[in-house]
């Protein structure tokens, strides 16, 4: 079933029901303190509903602080956090999801992550995340870098399957297979540097799609992330940025279109890749 895109405000259902924004901001590299307060401040104020961070991003505090000075409501704001690997396994994995909810200022998160799959820990550290759920303390609770043998084996002991696997994706890193792997699973896909890391702006194809409707190459993307069902956090600091990464809501990619955005899948990451990088 196609996903419906409405606007900056618009959710899709995670499989327990919990509705996730399916536009985000994310936080990585941005700095604790006036620069990420800044920048969660002014995405809430264009109509940001959703807020990425990381305990490894060391800006959690500057997060929460963001969000209290925007005058939200807290009920309205979707908090993501993940959990690091050097905290991967049972005990460890919670006393770091209340350290995080700590900085974050928070009594309830909304999504959690294991950040990346950890060898011979992640299955305790699921366990872990399944605890903090039956418990309330997390609305949903998800994995991050996880591909498709990750999933294969930690699948058949979850007693609550992740709701959202949160990866690198762009034009260089389409993974289909994993994609259909995870909507056959019922897990949310998510992107991560969904903007390739600036390269964007050297894709020939987005370019002239982005000249076609009047967009910037970036705003392209983020357009065909939602199109193809994935949730995108795309990460800026500056207003500007912030504001036009969501100006996306008034036009739509053909399936021709999308499909030449496929197209130019390399099989390539510009991160680390989730085999070598946790061990």
């Amino acid at each position: 079933m196609e996903k419906k895109i409405t606007d900056i405000g618009g959710t899709w259902a995670l499989a327990n029901g919990v509705e996730i924004p399916y536009l985000g901001l994310g936080v990585w590299q941005a700095d604790d303190g006036a620069e990420v307060v800044q920048a969660v401040r002014w995405a809430l104020e264009a109509g940001y509903r959703h807020i990425d961070t990381a305990a490894v991003y060391k800006n959690e505090a500057g997060v929460g602080q963001g969000i209290r000075e925007s005058g939200v409501p807290r009920e309205q704001v979707f908090v993501t956090s993940k959990v690091w690997n050097t905290d991967q396994g049972y005990d460890s994995a919670l006393r770091a999801f209340d350290a995080s909810l700590e900085r974050l200022g928070l009594d309830v998160l909304d999504l959690y992550l294991i950040h990346w799959p950890v060898p011979g820990k992640y299955k305790e550290t699921w366990r872990a995340l399944e605890k903090l759920y039956a418990d309330g303390r997390v609305r949903a609770i998800g994995v991050s870098n996880f591909l498709q043998h990750h999933l294969e084996e930690l699948l058949p002991e979850a007693q609550t399957k992740p709701m959202v696997n949160q990866l690198e994706f762009h034009p260089w890193l389409v993974q289909p297979e994993l994609q259909a792997y995870c909507r056959q699973h019922g897990i949310q896909y998510q992107a991560w540097s969904p903007l390739m890391q600036g390269k964007v702006f050297e894709q020939d194809v987005v370019n002239e799609l982005a000249a076609k409707y009047g967009k910037s190459p970036a705003q392209v993307l983020v357009r065909w992330d939602l199109q193809r069902g994935v949730v995108t956090i795309p990460k800026s600091v500056k207003q500007n940025h912030i504001i036009s990464n969501a100006d996306v809501f008034d036009f739509e990619l053909s399936e021709d279109e999308l499909a030449y955005i496929d197209g130019l899948d390399r099989h390539q990451r510009l991160g680390p890749d989730p085999d070598v990088f946790p061990k």
